[in-house]
């Protein structure tokens, strides 16, 4: 077994350490306008995720941003959340800089590093993730820590959700077992590029995947999001694909789910491979059970292609070639 496998198993364990180190921060919503939560790569997809969790819940605009600067904006009425497991993400810095510069409060997520030098010297709190994972690895982490932002300021406790979700991710054989059973779904046609299909509740999910099949298997995936996809992409689909499809819909229009049973009997006329990934209720459990359930999968489908789920050559050879310029 190798180290991501081992790192995965762990993922309940990350979910332990965040809800365990938690603290409040005592912020009030109303002080506020807007949320801005930056960070890049597997730093920055928990803020997605957050914000996708809590779309039709929080009062405000969440934004969330993966670049160098921050929108125009963002002044003094605006909390910003930065988030950097190494703690030395150029692009956070940067924008973490500007964030100081408008005189914003702010929220820390960070293993160490830079940003956490910062945060200690501009007295800004921090919340610390643990070493020794990849960032990509470490989603257990924020995602847990930036539920309970957003759930205190919403006043809710998700104590006893927390508790299920728990239970079930420490058998990580089921989830390794339904991924499984998806990987030999696909695995007659995985060379062909995948397709992530999504509604708009489980977009930031869909990119995660994606993710994680580009970085773990070094493989394309891209993501489409209904029901804007059905206003161009379809358009696409005449013949044969080369693409195997993931539909993952959350169940929360009905008039959505209908757009993806018709795109499912479009593209099986063909015999193109489609997985639907539906789920009973959209919600906090089924987000942390379908990343599980997925980031098996990416490494299934590493493993199978001979890829090094652990090393990101061209991330790094991108990183030397920017240090010297």
């Amino acid at each position: 077994m190798n180290e991501q496998h081992e790192a995965l198993k762990k993922f309940s364990s990350q979910i332990e350490f965040a809800l365990k180190n938690y603290s409040k921060h005592n912020l009030e919503i109303s002080k506020y306008s807007n949320v801005l939560i930056g960070g890049l790569g597997g730093s920055g997809i928990g803020g997605r995720l957050t914000k996708n969790i809590f779309m039709d819940q929080f009062p405000l605009p969440i934004d969330c941003v993966a670049e160098y600067t921050i929108p125009a904006y963002v002044n003094e009425k605006t909390l910003c959340i930065m988030a950097s497991y190494s703690g030395n993400t150029e692009e956070t810095l940067q924008m973490l800089d500007e964030v100081l510069k408008r005189g914003c409060d702010m929220l820390i997520l960070t293993s160490g590093g830079k940003i956490a030098e910062l945060a200690t010297l501009n007295n800004i709190k921090t919340y610390t993730i643990e070493t020794g994972f990849q960032p990509r690895m470490a989603l257990g982490f924020s995602l847990t820590y930036l539920i309970q932002i957003f759930a205190e300021f919403l006043n809710k406790d998700y104590s006893s959700t927390y508790e299920t979700i728990l239970i079930n991710l420490k058998n990580t054989e089921q989830f390794e077992e339904n991924a499984l059973a998806i990987f030999e779904k696909i695995k007659p046609k995985i060379n062909n590029k995948f397709i992530v299909v999504t509604d708009t509740f489980f977009e930031a999910l869909g990119i995660r995947f994606a993710q994680q099949i580009q970085e773990n298997a070094k493989h394309e995936a891209f993501v489409h999001v209904l029901p804007e996809a059905n206003h161009n992409v379809i358009e696409s689909y005449y013949g044969v694909v080369p693409s195997v499809f993931f539909f993952i819909d959350s169940g929360k229009n009905e008039r959505v789910s209908a757009r993806f049973e018709f795109l499912t009997n479009l593209l099986e006329v063909e015999n193109h491979k489609v997985i639907n990934l539906s789920v009973n209720e959209f919600g906090i459990e089924s987000v942390y059970e379908l990343i599980h359930s997925l980031d098996w999968l990416s490494l299934f489908v590493a493993d199978f292609r001979n890829a090094d789920s652990l090393n990101v050559p061209n991330i790094a050879s991108l990183k030397e070639f920017l240090e010297n310029i």
